[in-house]
């Protein structure tokens, strides 16, 4: 019999595990990798003159993987174009616009709020687009013939188990921050504290803990793309933890993640960086009479431009912005596109660089 298969699993234990199950010299060596990974990536990032380009760029990537783990897809194309014009996206872009949106606002406003069961609530409600609060029916996992784990029920019980979150969260606990994250992002799926939207919810707290923890600076860790493509040893070791309190495995899987996905950010990041250094040489060259950096910097804000962009940021007049982008075409480093009444410029060469296809 698994366990809370049909039963609610009121009697989830609380966080921490008994420590002899969170450090072994297996979980300690990855710990090592993970952090040094980790360490490069925060170091190389500031190299980018505006952060905005990475937010736009790698947090966009992030909140279409994350979506595609619930089954909600998108192109990396329809996304960037969705970010970009005035023009209504479909209803799964849609849902991916709104992770990413509820987690710039999260990181944003963290300074000033921190972690609260208030600030959770909102990432929910803002991912899944309802103002539904702590869930207060029954839910279960699975469909109804094969029914994977029942969490706790009862309002009053969810709460309890969350405010034991966040306590260990917050606490000055002897373990490092990596680890840490691991057991919480364990604790928060096993909660399941809302009707919908908890596994996006979860991966968004994951890397406001790193930022919290001083471990990142911006929130840029793309780590729903190694979730997503062992996302059947994601869900198998889940259940593990619940079932034989294997914390181990659970612990090295999350570590691999942040280390993989340390490494792969930070290839992202130097291939962005290399572009823009190459595209501002491209431009004194092939439009000198337009060249500023504030111009190139514009065009990596997001993969896809437009007219207003070059005017709300002050770089031009409308007839100018409309001639700057011209010209830009022309020169090859923008290509013109349609959407819907709007006009579109893509930065073909980012939209290569952040896919997830190699550079």
């Amino acid at each position: 019999m698994i366990p809370f298969k049909e039963t609610p699993n009121n009697r989830l234990p609380l966080l921490p595990p008994p420590a002899e199950r969170l450090e072994n010299i297996d979980i300690l060596r990855k710990l090592a990798e993970a952090r040094a990974a980790l360490a490069e990536l925060k170091g190389r990032a500031p190299v980018i003159p505006d952060q905005k380009m990475l937010i736009n760029t790698i947090a966009l990537q992030e909140a279409r993987d994350s979506s595609s783990i619930e089954n909600i897809f998108t192109t990396s194309d329809r996304l960037y174009r969705a970010f970009s014009a005035s023009s209504v996206p479909d209803n799964q872009t849609k849902e991916v616009l709104r992770y990413r949106q509820a987690l710039y606002q999260a990181w944003t406003e963290f300074d000033q709020y921190g972690f609260s069961i208030g600030l959770i609530e909102k990432i929910n409600r803002t991912i899944i687009e309802k103002s539904e609060g702590l869930r207060e029916k029954e839910v279960y996992i699975g469909d109804r013939s094969t029914i994977i784990y029942t969490p706790p029920a009862g309002k009053e019980i969810i709460l309890a188990k969350l405010e034991n979150w966040l306590d260990f969260a917050l606490g000055d606990y002897p373990l490092d921050p990596l680890i840490k994250m691991a057991l919480l992002h364990y604790q928060f799926e096993a909660i399941h504290p809302f009707s919908d939207g908890n596994g996006r919810t979860g991966r968004v707290l994951n890397v406001l803990f790193l930022c919290n923890q001083q471990l990142l600076d911006q929130p840029i860790l793309y780590l729903s793309k190694y979730i997503n493509e062992n996302k059947s040893d994601y869900y198998r070791l889940l259940r593990q933890v619940t079932e034989r309190e294997n914390w181990e495995e659970w612990i090295l899987f999350m570590l691999e993640a942040v280390r993989s996905t340390a490494i792969f950010t930070l290839d992202k990041v130097n291939a962005i960086y290399g572009l823009f250094r190459e595209t501002l040489e491209k431009v004194k060259t092939r439009a000198p009479k337009i060249y500023s950096y504030e111009l190139v910097k514009l065009l990596f804000l997001q993969p896809y431009c437009k007219i207003a962009f070059l005017t709300e940021s002050g770089i031009a007049s409308r007839n100018t912005a409309s001639k700057y982008l011209g010209e830009l075409e022309d020169a090859g480093i923008l290509i013109r596109e349609s959407a819907g009444n709007e006009i579109l410029y893509l930065n073909h060469e980012l939209l290569k660089v952040i896919r997830d296809n190699p550079v």
